[in-house]
């Protein structure tokens, strides 16, 4: 239970990081996204590509290496 405890936390900071990034980077955020979904139907059309890739290939594939990368901490830090 503490490992997923700990895991779920390291995945948090590492989403609060990849959301600070993709402002400065002026990239949509999920948030964003959804916003400009349920705001506008014609939103699929405004789309960028650079956001379309972030959020649906990058954005996960950075959370799943926070999750590794996690897992991995976790094992040093407890001798597993």
């Amino acid at each position: 239970m503490v490992r997923i405890y700990f895991l779920g936390v390291f995945i948090l900071l590492i989403a609060i990081l990849a959301n600070l990034m993709a402002s400065k980077l002026e990239l949509l955020s999920w948030y964003d996204f959804l916003k400009g979904l349920t705001n506008s139907p014609s939103f699929w059309s405004t789309l960028r590509l650079k956001d379309g890739l972030w959020l649906f290939l990058l954005y996960p594939l950075i959370l799943g290496s926070g999750a590794l990368l996690g897992d991995l901490l976790f094992s040093k830090i407890f001798n597993l």
